[in-house]
């Protein structure tokens, strides 16, 4: 099924980190159990940006399977039908050889406790790793479907 799910997310220089960190953290909170603790997950690099600027780049990994399957629910709980309906349309496109699936989502609602894609550079990005055995891209196209369709 799930392999892990990543998440990554930028906080520029003219936003508050904790307000980006607010936005990341409302889908990682759902995810965890009681003994798993959100500051240990979640990763905090300072870098510069294209043009010099400071940012500072969220990381977070979800590796247990039952925290996968807590994101799964909570995808399907959240999402709007429309931003359903596009992701099924855009599924091949979305999904790598790797089994990698690639999704964005607006930080600004997400921050306000909204699930919403997001074509945008400016989003939090979730790349989750589908398993399979034998690795096979049908396979793993049927999985996503079913998680997150």
């Amino acid at each position: 099924m799930i392999h892990h799910i990543n998440f990554r997310v930028i906080s520029h220089a003219t936003e508050e980190l904790s307000g980006v960190r607010k936005a990341l953290d409302f889908f990682l909170t759902p995810c965890l159990s009681p003994k798993d603790n959100l500051s240990e997950l979640v990763e905090t690099v300072s870098g510069e940006g294209h043009f010099g600027n400071p940012i500072t780049i969220l990381t977070a990994e979800l590796k247990k399977n039952s925290s996968c399957m807590k994101f799964s629910k909570f995808f399907q709980e959240h999402l709007t039908d429309g931003d359903r309906e596009l992701l099924r349309s855009q599924m091949p496109e979305r999904l790598d050889d790797d089994l990698n699936f690639y999704m964005r989502f607006s930080k600004q609602d997400a921050a306000l406790g909204q699930l919403r894609l997001t074509e945008s550079s400016d989003a939090i990005f979730v790349k989750v790793k589908i398993e399979t055995y034998p690795k096979c891209w049908e396979k793993a196209g049927l999985i996503v479907e079913e998680l997150f369709g």
